[in-house]
């Protein structure tokens, strides 16, 4: 396994706080309780050594670095998403 693999549980879990900009709508949408969703965020975060999502006041926002995750991983994953459904039908005939 690869270190500098990034999880696309991870990047599902971002991109619902990054679209939501508050962590207890993000995980009532992803069915998860809020603390493990802060510390996935947070390991992401340390991850790739940059912060991304500002919670220094009332209201969160994403930094730069994660307004380029956010494109990058909804791409990513419809992509992935795309992929399965096209492997889908070949394997259907």
């Amino acid at each position: 396994e690869r270190d500098d693999v990034m999880d696309l549980r991870r990047l599902v879990y971002f991109v619902a706080v990054a679209e939501e900009l508050h962590f207890g709508r993000a995980a009532s949408r992803l069915a998860i309780a809020q603390p493990p969703l802060s510390r996935q965020i947070a390991q992401l975060e340390s991850d790739l050594g940059v912060i991304l999502i500002d919670r220094s006041r009332s209201q969160i926002r994403l930094t730069q670095a994660g307004s380029v995750l956010l494109e990058r991983a909804r791409d990513v994953l419809e992509r992935l998403d795309r992929t399965h459904r096209e492997i889908k039908r070949i394997g259907e005939g």
